[in-house]
């Protein structure tokens, strides 16, 4: 286990020497959540043909328009992993004395990383908007972890792709058509209910919609009563991804 938790932080390390040395990615991802929230937001709110439970809509599509941003940074994760699979440096990772398990957690918690940063610039502009935010330390705790230990299951997904996908040019395609379609099929936007039957049924299975109600429930309303549901799916969903991901790694230099 102590070997384990050090290969992981160990790629955690990594990660933020990265984001020290180029910041620029955390700062261009911004831009789309920042528009969702200041543009799209109080547009749509003023309309008010959509039901939030009794919160402005520009609130309502905060949690959604952050959990979009962190989710696309992970989902795009693995073009980082086909790169180094071209560069060499991951056959070179795989034949150190590391489990596939503690490379591929790892590599993807240290995605989290970048949620985090992306969330704690995302959030002071939501307040400079009008967001409001419930005011305690705890709450806010927890939808960070929750953040992270998401992002982490969708950067493992990531992964999962890229070893069946060895090229970015197709890499790119397929997380372009996973991601959009995984933010619609959600609650980010609007509530379930609005939704047509079979797009219900899909945003049922989403980990989005669970990690999407579990922060807007922990940052906006305060209603906590589906919080227990929302993280035990979370933490299958994670579980699911981290165990093959880990499973199909080694195909990734076949």
């Amino acid at each position: 286990m102590n070997v384990f938790m050090r290969n992981v932080l160990a790629m955690i390390e990594l990660e933020i020497r990265r984001i020290r040395h180029d910041r620029t990615e955390l700062y261009s991802r911004v831009v789309q959540p920042i528009l969702w929230i200041a543009v799209f937001g109080p547009i749509m709110g003023s309309v008010r043909a959509i039901p939030t439970g009794g919160i402005s809509y520009i609130d309502y599509i905060t949690p959604g328009a952050l959990i979009q941003s962190t989710t696309f940074i992970s989902i795009f994760y693995g073009l980082t992993i086909v790169w180094e699979r071209e560069s060499g440096i991951l056959k070179k990772l795989l034949v150190a004395p590391a489990s596939r398990y503690s490379i591929v957690i790892g590599r993807a918690l240290a995605s989290g990383i970048r949620a985090i940063f992306q969330t704690l610039i995302i959030i002071p502009v939501a307040l400079l908007v009008g967001v409001r935010f419930i005011p305690s330390i705890p709450n806010f705790t927890l939808a960070l972890a929750i953040i992270y230990i998401s992002s982490g299951g969708f950067a493992a997904t990531s992964i999962l792709i890229a070893s069946f996908l060895k090229t970015r040019e197709r890499f790119m395609g397929l997380g372009q058509a996973l991601t959009m379609p995984l933010f619609f099929a959600s609650n980010a936007l609007y509530p379930v209910s609005m939704m047509p039957e079979i797009v219900q049924w899909i945003a049922r299975f989403n980990p989005i919609s669970y990690v999407v109600d579990a922060v807007r429930s922990l940052m906006i309303t305060g209603n906590l009563t589906n919080l227990p549901v929302d993280l035990s799916a979370i933490a299958l969903f994670d579980a699911v991804m981290f165990i093959t991901a880990s499973i199909n790694f080694r195909r990734i230099i076949e």
